[in-house]
């Protein structure tokens, strides 16, 4: 399966979302082409040059769009819009007209671009619409959209549908998103980074901020990036053929790109979660200890605790304590972890876990109930396993060898349920 992967340490813009997509083999003069079917061509004018950013050779793309009035363009980060996100850094666009989201609908409606680009250029304007009706408090065909009138607005979301299409990309992963820090200057006030609009399209997506100072991620940007993304966090297991990077306009402390992999996955599925990994590594405590804290990590939800033996600095015998959770809230674990061991901090890491199927099924053996855990892949039984706690008890009460009473289990299970 054809995969992208957008790492969006620098923020995304629409402007830098396309500078990514040309960068990894979308001809400028079939987006062109595309483009023009909206019938916009006199409006505007498409730049594309390289840059280098800290060093990163990029692609930069930008809008230009045709007005009587002044044009800056220092940084197209503010997507150009005209009642948000103006400060020392943005565009001003000064447009003789503005056209509300019926417009925009019908225009892209009626134009004979590709269905499925069509399809999807109304999907992220339809976000990006309902993130303004929901700041203004309005209902979606009410509210004057001055952003989502904004030509080169236009440009980026439609532009961004055709060149994921065009490259063939059926699945879209992306890192947390970078939002940058500080405030920005709206119509109606100076606003905390993110603005509210971004903010409301950020709902159901990982994002955060650093001490990097501006508006990284811009209304456009977020609204194309939320609606191609299938899931947020580390890039999966890809082989990757293309990195890309499409260029921002800022100097800053980071290189102002976005990086884009592209490659294939498996088409083999699996279930999949993501799990926390806490761990810790001890050389000061008494190893009775360990018992103890290891049965109240599991009281508080911990979903695998382990040890293992290591060596630390000076050759010392130390032990890594790990702790696998799936719960969305890791603070009962640290707190577990930090009062009841000598550690003075622990490190924590998201991962992707790949799953089989689990079902559970009572068996009646000879000696009383067993719970068999079955697990699957496409239909496909792959492991069989009784209950230990099921067999255990068994044992305990008629004075069984737990050996025995867990073979027997087996064999039955064996019988029950095939392995194919």
């Amino acid at each position: 399966m054809k995969t992208a992967y957008f790492d969006c340490f620098s923020g995304a813009s629409g402007n830098m979302i396309i500078g990514a997509f040309l960068d990894a083999g979308v001809p400028l003069e079939e987006l062109e082409k595309e483009l023009a079917k909206l019938g916009l061509q006199n409006e505007y004018s498409l730049i594309s040059k390289r840059v280098k950013k800290l060093g990163i050779d990029a692609l930069y793309f930008d809008v230009d769009v045709h007005t009587d009035h002044s044009h800056n363009h220092p940084n197209e980060h503010t997507d150009n819009l005209s009642h948000t996100h103006t400060n020392s850094h943005t565009n001003s666009h000064t447009h003789s007209h503005h056209r509300n989201y019926s417009d925009i609908y019908t225009l892209i409606m009626n134009s004979p671009l590709a269905q499925k680009v069509k399809d999807l250029s109304l999907q992220i304007l339809k976000r990006l619409g309902e993130a303004e009706a929901k700041v203004h408090q309005c209902k979606l065909e009410d509210v004057h959209f001055h952003e989502v009138g904004a030509v080169d607005t236009i440009v980026d979301i439609v532009g961004a549908s055709f060149c994921l299409h065009y490259l063939g990309i059926e699945k879209v992963y992306s890192s947390p998103l970078h939002t940058g820090s500080g405030m920005v200057n709206c119509a109606h006030g100076r606003m905390p980074i993110p603005a509210p609009a971004t903010a409301e399209l950020l709902k159901g997506a990982s994002f955060y901020s650093t001490s990097v100072q501006g508006e990284l991620l811009t209304p456009t940007g977020a609204a194309i990036i939320t609606s191609l993304t299938q899931e947020f966090g580390p890039q999966p297991t890809l082989e990757v053929e293309i990195v890309a990077y499409g260029a921002g306009s800022w100097d800053l402390e980071i290189p102002n790109v976005l990086r884009l992999f592209i490659g294939h996955t498996s088409t083999v599925s699996f279930d999949t979660d993501t799990s926390t990994v806490i761990e810790t590594t001890i050389d000061d405590m008494n190893p009775e200890l360990y018992g103890y804290i290891m049965d109240r990590l599991f009281e508080v939800g911990a979903l695998e605790v382990f040890l293992t033996p290591i060596y630390m600095k000076k050759n010392r015998p130390g032990t890594l304590l790990t702790v696998i959770s799936t719960l969305s809230d890791q603070q009962p674990l640290l707190d577990v972890i930090l009062k009841e061991s000598s550690t003075l901090g622990v490190r924590l890491r998201q991962e992707k876990r790949y799953k089989l199927k689990r079902e559970s099924h009572t068996l009646q053996t000879p000696h009383g109930s067993v719970r068999i855990k079955l697990g699957s892949h496409e239909n496909q039984i792959n492991n069989i396993a009784p209950e230990y706690e099921d067999c255990r008890q068994i044992a305990k009460k008629s004075g069984l060898p737990l050996k025995q009473v867990y073979q027997e289990a087996l064999s039955l299970a064996l019988q029950e349920f095939k392995y194919e």
